[in-house]
C-alpha cells in the first residue's frame, strides 16, 4: 500500500511532506505564545473572558470542583494534592481542546487500514487533553479556537462537495 502511495505522488507530482507545511507556520507561533504567557510580567493576573482570571496558569476548572461551581482546590488536599491538582486536574479549555481535536481527526480520512494505527489515532487526541490540561490557559484557548475554526472549515468543504462526516451524523441522531 505504501509503494502504491509513493507511485501515486510520483505520478501526481505531489512532495508527501507538503502536509507538514502547514504545522511548520504553527510552531514558531506556538512557541511565541509559549513564552509570551510564561514570561511576560504584563499578562500574569491579566483577566479575560469568564473563569479565566490569568492567561499564563493552568485553566482553575476541573471536574473535581464541578467546574469551578465549588470553591475548592483539589491540588491543595493532604496527602493527594499533587495527583489531584496533576495528572486529574482536566478543565473546561483542555476538554474543549480535545474536543476539537476529536472532530477534527474523526473528520479526516482514515490514515491506513492498519487496525493498531486506527486506535492510535483515535487515542491521540485524548492523549492530548491530559498533556495540554497543564498548560497555561491562553495557549488552551489559541489551540481550542484553532480547532474549532478548522473543524468549521472542514464541515464547509465537506458539505459542499457532498462528503459523509461525522457532524451530519450527530445532527441526524
Amino acid at each position: 500500500a505504501q509503494q502504491e502511495t509513493m507511485l501515486l505522488y510520483q505520478q501526481e507530482k505531489v512532495n508527501p511532506l507538503a502536509g507538514c507545511l502547514p504545522i511548520l507556520f504553527q510552531i514558531p507561533i506556538l512557541y511565541a505564545l509559549t513564552k509570551v504567557l510564561t514570561v511576560s510580567s504584563e499578562l500574569r493576573q491579566a483577566p479575560f473572558f469568564g473563569w479565566i482570571h490569568d492567561l499564563s496558569a493552568p485553566d482553575p476548572t476541573t471536574f473535581l470542583n464541578l467546574f469551578g461551581l465549588i470553591p475548592w482546590d483539589p491540588g491543595h488536599t493532604p496527602l493527594i494534592g499533587g495527583f489531584l491538582g496533576g495528572f486529574l486536574h482536566i478543565g473546561v479549555w483542555p476538554l474543549l481542546y480535545g474536543f476539537t481535536q476529536w472532530l477534527s481527526t474523526s473528520m479526516a480520512p482514515p490514515a491506513s487500514s492498519d487496525p493498531s494505527q486506527k486506535i492510535v489515532y483515535q487515542m491521540m487526541p485524548i492523549m492530548f487533553t491530559f498533556m495540554m490540561a497543564q498548560t497555561p490557559s491562553g495557549l488552551l484557548v489559541y489551540w481550542a479556537w484553532s480547532g474549532a475554526l478548522t473543524v468549521l472549515q472542514q464541515y464547509v468543504i465537506m458539505h459542499r462537495a457532498g462528503a459523509e462526516n461525522p457532524i451530519d451524523n450527530l445532527i441526524a441522531r
